[in-house]
């Protein structure tokens, strides 16, 4: 059985940047290009999210006694199997781990424009993965 307590703390987390990405984005792409602090940490919170997300992912999957995922992409997909999220939400979920990677590992600088630009769909997206998880705990007879 899923450990609420834990999943539960790590939505509060993703609730939280979550919030502070959508405070931090400015109106106008030519303001986030010029404030270097801002993009530094709407990366900090895009990563913050995405690593939570995963956890999550790995956890229920764990102690729920699902096949374990090969890959970060791959956690998301397994939530989809089991009706925890949809398939396109996996999809775009499993995108924000290659995202994840070239912030945490900096395997190229980020593109501040494409950053500033896909951040509405990524709270969105990441949004849509709380409310699901939350439901899913419901289901399952969590508190």
């Amino acid at each position: 059985m899923t450990n609420v307590a834990l999943v539960a703390r790590k939505l509060a987390v993703i609730e939280e940047h979550l919030r502070r990405l959508r405070d931090r984005r400015p109106a106008e792409l030519a303001a986030f290009e010029r404030d270097l602090l801002v993009q530094d940490a709407v990366a900090m919170s895009v990563l913050v999210i995405i690593q939570e997300a995963m956890d999550i992912a790995l956890h229920i999957a764990s102690d729920e006694g699902w096949e374990l995922a090969g890959t970060y992409r791959e956690a998301f997909a397994v939530l989809a199997r089991h009706g925890v999220v949809d398939d396109a939400l996996a999809a775009s979920l499993g995108g924000a781990a290659q995202l994840r990677n070239r912030i945490a590992h900096g395997y190229a600088s980020l593109d501040a424009a494409r950053l500033w630009a896909e951040l509405p769909q990524g709270v969105a997206s990441f949004s849509a993965f709380a409310g699901a998880i939350a439901a899913f705990l419901r289901r399952t007879g969590a508190p």
